[in-house]
């Protein structure tokens, strides 16, 4: 097979990896890409927004299937034009796409089909939005209804703080995304990332993760994309899956067939774990990222028969086997993010750092230019490392974090800190 992956951060970088080990696999090419899954594939200079380009790219080169990374590309309705012009395309139309795309859509569809999750109200202007606050009070939180890239939920601490959110989306803060603003009620419990893959009437569940969104340490500052991840999630016992594919992802893919928009792809569930039971936080319609990067080192089957599956409707019979060891990656990001960062900073030690045992770099936002590797974005690099159980995984990231000379990045020091204290206990 030919195979087009595109997207150009980590989450694309462990997909590359992933794919290229299948023996089904002749070509992979990654659109844009980055330095990082160049050495997995190679890297053609398109605009995922640019449909008509990608899909005279694929007549050209036989391409047999497109694996969307990213959500804009999904919510613009790429995998609608790609299936139109007869090529095979892994992810979900743009009609279900609006799972991630309107966080209003996805609360509505869980009230109308009894899916637990928060409490909430949905505003187009901001005065109601900030009655309902100081109605509610705080803690409380307000999410822009649109795609923010990964920036529009302000969990506010207290009632200014909804009120300055408020304002900042409305205002524009976020451009369109923040026309329209979801308010819910602060769910306390345990988060976890639960991802299933769906082929319209089926899903399976995938192995379970923990993300990290806060920047700094103790889960301090801005949230953030992700600051780091791992899998499995202890949260996440075979009862609180069984109960999540019943309660949440199987209702949700009945609902989405009833509107005549079947859900193909991987489906993201942000949960909550509560006292009551595992609650909805938000979807997303594509792999998470950082959490990609640990479930494809504990993948053990091949990735591409089960995107080919699910894609074709055939996912009943279907199994996935995992590697029971732990897995924990370390995001590296530029100083100042998720704020103004520098780009162009140079980042040495990568090949001392790839010598620790068990361990596997993924590159998030880089780029190559004589022979030196640099950063190019936010989130730069992904350090991973597998491990008996999660303190093993995370002893040789750090190692290998250590060793990775790079005087403008930062991260976090405390990744996996919950499920090692309950590995402890």
């Amino acid at each position: 097979m030919n195979i087009l992956l595109l997207g150009s951060g980590g989450r694309e970088h462990a997909l590359a990896w992933k794919i290229a080990a299948s023996p089904l696999v002749d070509r992979l090419y990654c659109a844009p890409g980055n330095a990082g899954i160049a050495q997995e594939a190679e890297c053609v200079a398109l605009d995922p927004a640019d449909h008509a380009t990608v899909i005279a790219f694929c007549k050209d080169r036989k391409i047999d299937l497109v694996m969307v990374g990213p959500e804009a590309p999904l919510c613009a309705g790429i995998v609608d034009d790609l299936e139109a012009a007869g090529i095979k395309a892994f992810g979900p139309s743009r009609a279900a796409a609006q799972l991630e795309g309107s966080k209003g859509f996805t609360k509505d569809l869980c009230r109308a089909h009894a899916i637990p999750t928060a409490a909430y109200e949905r505003f187009t202007a901001p005065e109601p939005a900030k009655d309902y606050v100081r109605k509610h009070g705080a803690p409380i939180v307000v999410k822009a209804d649109g795609l923010a890239a990964g920036k529009g939920v302000v969990v506010a601490e207290n009632v200014d703080q909804a009120l300055q959110a408020i304002d900042m989306m409305f205002e524009g803060g976020l451009g369109a995304a923040g026309a329209e603003v979801v308010i819910e009620e602060f769910l306390d419990g345990e988060e976890a990332s639960f991802f299933a893959l769906c082929d319209g009437t089926t899903a399976i569940p995938l192995a379970s993760a923990q993300d990290h969104k806060r920047a700094f340490d103790d889960d301090r500052g801005p949230n953030t994309g992700g600051m780091g991840a791992y899998s499995p999630a202890p949260v996440m016992t075979p009862d609180m899956t069984r109960r999540t594919m019943t309660e949440i992802i199987d209702p949700t893919l009945r609902a989405m067939a009833a509107m005549g928009s079947p859900y193909k792809g991987v489906l993201f569930a942000g949960l909550m774990i509560t006292k009551d039971g595992p609650k909805l936080i938000e979807y997303n319609v594509r792999f998470g990222d950082p959490e990609t990067q640990v479930l494809m080192l504990r993948l053990k089957s091949d990735l591409v028969p089960a995107l080919m599956a699910a894609r074709d409707g055939v996912l009943k019979s279907f199994d996935l086997r995992w590697y029971d060891d732990a897995a924990l990656t370390v995001v590296m990001a530029s100083k100042g993010y998720p704020g103004d960062y520098k780009k162009g900073t140079v980042i040495g030690g990568l090949d001392e750092a790839a010598k620790v045992e068990s361990v596997q770099i993924f590159h998030a936002g880089t780029r190559a230019e004589n022979g030196r590797i640099l950063a190019n974005g936010g989130r730069v690099l992904n350090v991973c490392a597998i491990g008996r159980n999660v303190a093993e995984a995370q002893r040789q990231a750090y190692a290998a974090v250590d060793r990775i000379d790079w005087p403008d990045g930062f991260c976090r020091r405390d990744i996996g800190r919950r499920a090692i204290e309950r590995e402890q206990a």
